[in-house]
């Protein structure tokens, strides 16, 4: 076990078609972070298009995290198992 407490560094942002975005959630555990970037991409908006892309990044400002349109989650990047590499 990691003796390392879990920070809440994450934050979500919503890209939009036109290349305005908004942050949805700032500082919040990744837990939380995956829980609501998952809830986004099954909305209504994200399933027509509204939602170009969903990121989460880390306090470090680093993208962990990218959904897109059309295309799913495009990082991190699957393995042809389906697993992280």
């Amino acid at each position: 076990m990691s003796d390392e407490v879990e920070r809440d560094e994450f934050s979500v942002f919503v890209f939009r078609p036109d290349g305005s975005y908004t942050r949805e959630l700032s500082f919040v555990s990744a837990e939380r972070a995956v829980t609501w970037a998952k809830w986004l991409t099954e909305e209504r908006a994200a399933r027509r298009g509204a939602i170009a892309k969903i990121i989460i990044t880390d306090g470090g400002d680093f993208t962990v995290f990218e959904w897109r349109f059309a295309e799913g989650v495009v990082f991190p990047l699957r393995d042809k198992r389906g697993g992280l590499p």
